[in-house]
């Protein structure tokens, strides 16, 4: 149980894990920051035990100091908070979800061998169905089990070496726009055939999430599950004929690969 945490930056990605925190009932206290304080207003409304608070308090007081801010913003808003975390004399954990900054890159920016757990979610963590993955530096196990039962409510939340955070998160962080543009494009040929717009957004949405279910629950291959739905002479390997022609496989791997390489020019700014 944790007395107090604390959310630097409640923009998309530190409001689903605020959400998630809420959920678990693991903290007593849970204050909100950002540079626009009506978001964090907004927020504190929607979650039980949240206040609005500051920066430097939340610096001051929280034993999770989650950093919901961009990789080119970190160093600003640590900057006035270093000589608050140097005077600290209990312990505390800075987390990060900033794409490309490794755990020893915010100690470096603060010049602090402190705590660091770095997190990857994706949005759909807000509604609990998101995919976190974690690692941490000078944390003990304990604390790295602490704070996955903190989260577990967004999702799923898996361990995974630091070399592998940014591939992670190429497949998931990235993943969901990927997904929202194929279900909005399976819609408009929906619309095309002559369906209403909302009933093809929700079959193609419906149809996504069911594929998805079945590749987590059967433990089979997607090319198996893929197989079992095209019939010899069928419809839908015409279909997927069409994908191929278009290159699907092809644009969604390098879609990932993108998203990867320029994860890791971020590490050099």
């Amino acid at each position: 149980m944790y007395q107090t945490i604390g959310f630097i930056g409640t923009g998309n990605m530190g409001s689903a894990i605020a959400k998630a925190a809420a959920k678990s009932s693991l903290a007593q206290t849970i204050l909100l920051s950002n540079r626009t304080p009506a978001k964090a207003a907004a927020l504190a409304a929607e979650l039980p035990d949240a206040v609005v608070s500051s920066n430097e308090e939340i610096a001051r007081t929280a034993q999770l100091i989650f950093l919901g801010v961009k990789p080119q913003m970190m160093q600003l808003v640590l900057d006035p908070l270093e000589h608050i975390l140097r005077k600290r004399e209990d312990r505390f954990i800075l987390v990060t979800m900033a794409a490309g900054l490794t755990c020893d890159r915010i100690q470096d920016l603060l010049d602090m061998d402190c705590p660091v757990i770095r997190m990857m979610p994706n949005t759909p963590a807000a509604i609990g169905a998101g995919v976190v993955q974690y690692c941490g530096k000078d944390v003990t196990v304990q604390e790295l089990d602490d704070f996955a039962a903190l989260i577990s409510p967004a999702g799923l939340v898996d361990t995974a070496p630091e070399g592998l955070i940014d591939a992670a998160s190429a497949v998931s962080g990235c993943g969901p726009a990927f997904a929202y543009l194929f279900i909005e494009s399976l819609a408009d040929g929906g619309v095309a055939c002559g369906l209403p717009r909302d009933k093809a957004v929700a079959y193609a949405a419906q149809m996504l999430a069911g594929a998805a279910r079945m590749v987590l629950e059967s433990s089979q291959h997607p090319g198996s599950l893929k197989d079992a739905v095209c019939s010899p002479g069928g419809t839908t390997i015409q279909g997927v004929r069409a994908l191929e022609v278009g290159g699907f496989r092809a644009a969604a791997m390098n879609a990932v690969i993108a998203a990867y390489e320029k994860t890791l020019t971020l590490k050099l700014k």
